[in-house]
């Protein structure tokens, strides 16, 4: 069995992958804050999927990480998860020194890029067909699937489009930057755009756009452009046949995909060479509890994953 973990700001999910591609029950828990804590957290979600599995963490056939922040796949070695508490955490090390197993270490989006392509592709039955994972959720990133392999790029930052500024004169970005995608078309944008007590005012905003809210639909409409945009850009530099929407923004689900393909069908009104490249046939959004990041850090266990 492989073994895939989603370390993430607030929880960890896991789960095994049989060697039919049988899928386990997913495992939660909360995730600890701090390089010992996120350790910990590891361990004890390993210990609870041995004891279901009823096997020793050696047995199985991989052990594989998802984890936000800067990861070097070589080292295992985790930097900047500032939502973890982590500056710089050999992650992968200390695990396998404690599990007495190699364990591979790599960004969870980039993770559950890897997760879809191959949920999805067993859905379709098409294993090789290329993909970009948009994930929307506080921050807003893409791992991109060609020919079946992750593309990681020259320094692993392949898929940050969240931070490619598109408007020199707009908001200042976490990264120092001014504009930036992400500023447009992200959970902490909508909650600077719509503030609330809510942790993710995105239902709300979509829902009050509905009922005819003029300010609502403004600000509904500055986000679905940019995420339309996201996938303008993804298609126009990767060429891929699939943009898939993921994250925690995922769960406006109709909403959400229907209105960034009506934005891109209205571009495309207006460019013929828009129009050739079908950008809206090509957005779909992860189904409900569809567990990419988990699968996806299995997957990056292996070897095979690795050298892609």
């Amino acid at each position: 069995m492989r073994l895939g973990i989603d370390i993430g700001g607030t929880k960890t999910a896991a789960v095994a992958i049989g060697e039919d591609g049988e899928l386990s029950d997913q495992v939660r828990m909360p995730t600890g804050f701090g390089a010992d804590e996120v350790v910990a957290t590891a361990l004890r979600t390993v210990a609870r999927m041995s004891e279901l599995a009823g096997v020793d963490a050696a047995a199985f056939r991989s052990i594989g990480i998802g984890i936000p922040g800067a990861v070097d796949g070589r080292t295992g070695r985790v930097a900047h998860a500032v939502n973890l508490g982590l500056e710089g955490l050999d992650l992968g090390p200390r695990l396998a020194d404690r599990l007495g197993v190699d364990v591979r270490v790599e960004n969870d989006v980039k993770a559950a890029a890897l997760g879809a392509h191959h949920l999805l592709g067993v859905a379709d039955g098409i294993r090789a067909h290329s993909m970009a994972y948009l994930n929307l959720g506080t921050g807003l990133a893409a791992g991109i699937v060609l020919d079946g392999r992750l593309l990681r790029g020259g320094h692993g930052v392949a898929g940050e489009i969240g931070h490619i500024p598109v408007d020199p004169s707009g908001e200042r970005c976490g990264c120092g930057q001014r504009g930036c995608l992400e500023t447009s078309a992200s959970g902490s944008a909508l909650a600077r755009l719509w503030p609330t007590e809510h942790p993710l005012p995105a239902r709300e905003v979509f829902d009050r756009a509905a009922a005819g809210d003029e300010r609502a639909v403004a600000v509904r409409e500055r986000f679905l452009t940019g995420v339309a945009a996201a996938v303008r850009l993804l298609v126009l530099t990767t060429d891929v046949d699939d943009v898939v929407i993921g994250g925690g923004l995922a769960a406006l689900g109709a909403d959400l995909v229907d209105g960034a393909r009506r934005i891109l069908d209205e571009w495309s009104a207006d460019s013929a060479f828009l129009a050739s490249l079908g950008l809206s046939r090509r957005l779909q959004v992860v189904p409900d509890g569809f567990p990419a990041a988990a699968v996806g850090a299995a997957l990056v266990g292996e070897d095979l994953w690795q050298r892609s």
